[in-house]
Formats: C-alpha cells, sequence, structure tokens
C-alpha cells in the first residue's frame, strides 16, 4: 500500500487467499471515501482489500479533501455543528436528505462544484476502470463526469438504512447495499436501478480474536467480573466520561474508548485515575481484543455492530447519533442481540445490568463468514461486467 498525491493505493495480493482471483486483466479502481468519522474509510478498505486478492489496483480518495482545503475543513465544521445543535440534523435529514428536498438539491450542487474538478482531474491522470463511491459527495460527483470517459463504470456503496437523496444519481450502473430496506429507499428515487443487496464486510482481524480469557489476562480483568467496551465512533459522541463513571461505579469494568477525541481520552484518563475499574483507550487498534474481553458492547450505530456479532458480542446502543444515525439504530435492532438505552447515566446503567444478566455467557459468534461478503461482491460485480473473465 503506497501514498500518491493524497491517494492511498493498493496494489495486486500476494498473500495466497483463498478468496484470491487470477482475472484475464487487471482493473483499476478509484474508491471515493469521506473524512467525517472513520465508516467510510473502514468501508472503502475492506471494497480495496477484495479487489486487490481479485487483481486489481485500488486507490482511495477522499471526497471532503476534493472540496479544497478550507471548503473541506468547513464541511466538516458544519456537520458537526449540526450535531452540536439538538433536533437540527434530524430536521435537514429526515425532511430533506430523505426526501430530496430543495436543501438536499442545494447541497449536492455546491458540494459538485468543487469536487467535480478534482475528480474531472483524477480520472483523466489516472485511466479507471470503476469508481464506486462510499461517500454520498463522491457519488453525486461521479454521476456528473462519468459521460466524460468512456467505458468507465460506477457503483455507490452505502451501509446505511435508508439510503438518502444525495445517494442516488442517473448515472450510477450499481448501488450495493446491506439490506432490503435501503434498496427499496434507492428505488424511491430511481426505480429502475440495479441494486445488490450485500453483507456488511467486516475486517479480518475480527474472525480471529484472542478467547475472552486470553484478552482478559492481557488487560488484568478478572476472569469472572463483568465487562463491557464502552465507545461510540471516532468522535467519541455522547456522555461517555459520566456514562464510564457511572457503569464502573456499579461494579463494572469498562474499556472505555475515545477514538480521536484527544479531549475525551484526556478526561478519560482522568477519570480512570480516581476509578481504577475504567480502562481508558485512545484511538487504536486493539478493538477485537476489546471486544472479545467484554461482555457486552456499549455503542451507537454504525458498523461497530456487525464488527461486536462477528466476535459474538452483543450490543446496547446509544441513541446518539441524530438523522441517519436513528435510521441504522432501528436496523440494528432489526437485526437481534441488540438493546437501546437512554443517554443518561443512571439508564444507562440499569440497561447494563440487566443486558449483563442476560447475555452471560457471550453470545454465539455470527454465523456469517467472509466469504458471504466476497461471494456477493463478486455477484455484483459481475451484473456490471467484472466477472472473473472479463
Amino acid at each position: 500500500m503506497t501514498q500518491i498525491g493524497g491517494v492511498t493505493v493498493t496494489g495486486p495480493s500476494q498473500d495466497g487467499d483463498l478468496t484470491a482471483r487470477t482475472p484475464a486483466r487487471r482493473g483499476s479502481a478509484l474508491l471515493l471515501s469521506g473524512s467525517l468519522g472513520m465508516g467510510h474509510d473502514v468501508m472503502a478498505e475492506a471494497c480495496g482489500a477484495s479487489l486487490t486478492r481479485r487483481g486489481w489496483t485500488a486507490r482511495t480518495g477522499d471526497s471532503l479533501r476534493m472540496l479544497g482545503g478550507r471548503n473541506g475543513a468547513r464541511g466538516e465544521k458544519v456537520f458537526r455543528g449540526m450535531l452540536a445543535v439538538p433536533g437540527l440534523y434530524d430536521a435537514v435529514h429526515f425532511s430533506q436528505m430523505r426526501t430530496g428536498g430543495k436543501l438536499a438539491g442545494l447541497i449536492e450542487r455546491t458540494s459538485s462544484r468543487y469536487v467535480v474538478p478534482a475528480l474531472r482531474e483524477e480520472l483523466s491522470t489516472t485511466p479507471t476502470d470503476l469508481v464506486v463511491s462510499i461517500f454520498a459527495t463522491g457519488a453525486a460527483a461521479t454521476s456528473r463526469v462519468k459521460d466524460e470517459f468512456p467505458g468507465l463504470v460506477t457503483a455507490v456503496f452505502s451501509t446505511d438504512c435508508c439510503v438518502h437523496r444525495l445517494w442516488v444519481h442517473d448515472n450510477t450502473d450499481l448501488y450495493l447495499v446491506t439490506s432490503q430496506t435501503a434498496a427499496r429507499y434507492v428505488r424511491r428515487f430511481a426505480p429502475n436501478a440495479l441494486v445488490s443487496v450485500v453483507p456488511t464486510p467486516v475486517r479480518t482481524p475480527f474472525y480471529d480474536p484472542p478467547s475472552q480469557e486470553e484478552a482478559r489476562a492481557e488487560l488484568g480483568i478478572p476472569g469472572d467480573a463483568p465487562c463491557v467496551l464502552l465507545m461510540s465512533g471516532s468522535w467519541g459522541l455522547g456522555p461517555l466520561v459520566e456514562s464510564a463513571a457511572a457503569l464502573s461505579g456499579a461494579g463494572i469494568y469498562v474499556l472505555a474508548v475515545a477514538g480521536r477525541n484527544e479531549r475525551l481520552a484526556a478526561r478519560l484518563t482522568a477519570l480512570a485515575e480516581r476509578q481504577h475499574k475504567v480502562i481508558p483507550f485512545g484511538f487504536t487498534d486493539r478493538i477485537p481484543a476489546l471486544m472479545a474481553a467484554s461482555d457486552l458492547v456499549v455503542t451507537s450505530s454504525g458498523d461497530t455492530c456487525s464488527e461486536a456479532r462477528v466476535i459474538g458480542r452483543d450490543l446496547l446502543l446509544l441513541d446518539v447519533v441524530p438523522g441517519h444515525g436513528r435510521d441504522n439504530l432501528q436496523k440494528e435492532l432489526e437485526r437481534g442481540h441488540a438493546e437501546v438505552t437512554n443517554t443518561d447515566p443512571v439508564s444507562l446503567t440499569r440497561s447494563a445490568l440487566a443486558c449483563l444478566d442476560r447475555v452471560k455467557p457471550p453470545s454465539h459468534r455470527v454465523a456469517i463468514g467472509p466469504q458471504a461478503w466476497e461471494q456477493a461482491f463478486d455477484a455484483a460485480l459481475a451484473q456490471i461486467g467484472f466477472g472473473a473473465h472479463w
């Protein structure tokens, strides 16, 4: 994996994986992510790895960076600002984004004004067979430039339950979604769209975690002690410090992850000095081991839920992500092995204690394995002309 002009480039796999392919010719793919949190990047990484195993060269671009320095930072600032005002992002999402209102159209046109020139330059510089948009801004821009590049195939991959208007565009050849509900939301705006329902891909380390005994021994947690993993995305949304304090006060070991939120990490570290059942982490790649050590994962709705299910941990979901987060929370509850709680520390602790009583020992890991994603991805690629021998 290398970096070229700010774009991550991955070449063909040499690992001899059972899912490797030897196509008649190798393709070049551009994955358009967006640096709001980590969810989009994780899905881009999964798609890139799968394409690489098939002999492709895959590179990842950041749609927000394509807005330009100030505009990209401003886009993240605006989004964070909406989240900070109770009800504001809910109002925008449910009245505009999901319905395709005038504001949604304005957002699309404004972002495309900046992203389209950058994307045009990227595609002109590097011949590309396939663009997969994993961020709505990238999907809109790709639709606008596709006709300028004969033979270019375009796809959209969204793990949202209710795919909103900014994801759906006439020049998209294929939509990858993770539920039948999402497929129907795509067809709300594009009735004849080609849609493929696929499992949510999960990163390789989650399929081979340590045992609970091994993970706890490394962390110094007694084998018979109740333990939860507490996290809420890379931004650390919600009252995590107050929740960690309440949970540990009830006798629960708390593996508290701040993500990329440095201020939160400092507060959790300070709390751990007073309450020794709180074990704090900042941004870490040890999440598979932390899940393995826990009895229950307390988190917000998102791709972490699929990772927890692979390891075999029940979920207690924090209702802290408005808009599409509330849609996705509903989806996770329907998938099972999940409960939802209020975010005040007293309610959260009561819910966690009740869940811990019900889930001992931890639930069995989900039967689905990585092959399910690979097979579904194969079938989806074949629908747009990229079968094993294209």
